[in-house]
C-alpha cells in the first residue's frame, strides 16, 4: 500500500497520489546540476514538506520563498507550486502528499464546512513556509516526524493516526490562517493554469504562441512576457522541456525506437530531439536506453 516515490520532474495535472481509498503518497525529491527544478504544478492533494539537505526555492501561488535545510512547507489544494536549487549543493526534501477528503472534507460537519471546505476552495489561505522562528514550527516539526515513523512502519491502525496527524498540521496552521477575498476574475494563477493545462493536453501537436496568447486574452508580446516572469523561461523551452519528460518515460517503459519516441511526443525534427536530449540530459538518447538496459 505504502510507497515511496520520486516527484516527478514534470507537471502533475491528473496526478494520482496514494490510492482511492488511502489518498496519501510519499515523496523523496532530490535536486541535482543533471534534474535542478521540478517544473510548476498543482493538483488536488495539499502537501506537507520537510526540507532535508541545502538551500532552494519555492515558487507558490507565483510568491517567492527561499528555503533551507530543516524549514517546513504547506501547500494548499490547487495551488502552483515549482522548486528550485539556489546553491551548487544537492537539494533535498521529503513531503507528504494527501488530499483533504481523506480528512473529511467531502462530508457535511462543521469541520468540513467551516474549515476544510473553504482550505480546499481557496477561500482560507494557511502560511505556506514555516521557519524556526514561525511559531507553529516547533508543533509541526513534531507532527511531521510522527507521520514520517508511522507511514514507514505498518502499524495497526496507521492510517487512522495518520488522519489525526494530518488534522493536527492544518489545526496548528489554522492559528495563523487568514481569509482571502473570491473575485470572479481570472488571476494570474489561473489564467497559467490554463495554459499550462492546454500545452499538456496538446504537446503532442504544434503549438503556437498565438494559441496560448489566445487562452489568457493577452497579445503574443504581452503573453511572452508574461509566461517568462512566471516560469523563468520561454513557452517554447517549457514545451521542449516537457516533450523530452515525456520521452524519457517512453524510453522507460520500454519503447527503444528514437525516432518513434521523438514523434510521439511532438519533436518532428530528430536531430533537434538528439540536441535538446542531450543539452538537458548529459547524454544522448542512444545513451540513455543503454543505461536503462543495465540497470
Amino acid at each position: 500500500m505504502k510507497k515511496t516515490h520520486p516527484l516527478a520532474l514534470e507537471q502533475k495535472e491528473g496526478a494520482k497520489h496514494g490510492e482511492a481509498y488511502f489518498p496519501v503518497q510519499k515523496y523523496i525529491t532530490h535536486l541535482t546540476p543533471e534534474h535542478p527544478a521540478v517544473t510548476t504544478h498543482w493538483h488536488d492533494e495539499a502537501e506537507l514538506t520537510l526540507i532535508t539537505k541545502g538551500h532552494g526555492l519555492y515558487r507558490i501561488d507565483l510568491n517567492d520563498y527561499e528555503v533551507k535545510e530543516g524549514d517546513l512547507l504547506f501547500i494548499s489544494p490547487l495551488l502552483l507550486h515549482s522548486i528550485s536549487r539556489t546553491c551548487d549543493g544537492e537539494f533535498s526534501s521529503e513531503t507528504y502528499v494527501f488530499h483533504i477528503n481523506f480528512l473529511g472534507g467531502n462530508s457535511t460537519d462543521i469541520c468540513s464546512t467551516h474549515y476544510l471546505t473553504p482550505i480546499m476552495n481557496q477561500e482560507i489561505a494557511l502560511p505556506c513556509l514555516i521557519t524556526e522562528s514561525h511559531p507553529a514550527y516547533a508543533s509541526l516539526r513534531k507532527i511531521f516526524d510522527q507521520i514520517h515513523s508511522l507511514y514507514d512502519e505498518n502499524i495497526n491502525g496507521y492510517e487512522l493516526a495518520l488522519k489525526a496527524l494530518f488534522l493536527g498540521a492544518i489545526f496548528s496552521l489554522l492559528q495563523f490562517s487568514e481569509k482571502k477575498e473570491v473575485t470572479g476574475k481570472d488571476t494570474s494563477s489561473d489564467k497559467l493554469k490554463q495554459v499550462l493545462d492546454y500545452i499538456e493536453l496538446h504537446y503532442k501537436e504544434s503549438i503556437s504562441v498565438a494559441e496560448l496568447a489566445k487562452l489568457c486574452y493577452f497579445s503574443d508580446y504581452h503573453f511572452m512576457r508574461f509566461f517568462k516572469k512566471q516560469m523563468n523561461m520561454t513557452c517554447v523551452e517549457y514545451i521542449n522541456n516537457l516533450r523530452l519528460e515525456k520521452a524519457v518515460e517512453l524510453f522507460e517503459q520500454g519503447d527503444t525506437s528514437i525516432l518513434d519516441v521523438s514523434l510521439s511526443v511532438g519533436f518532428r525534427n530528430l536531430s533537434y530531439f538528439h540536441r535538446a536530449f542531450k543539452k538537458k540530459y548529459n547524454m544522448t538518447p542512444l545513451s540513455f536506453i543503454k543505461q536503462l538496459e543495465t540497470t
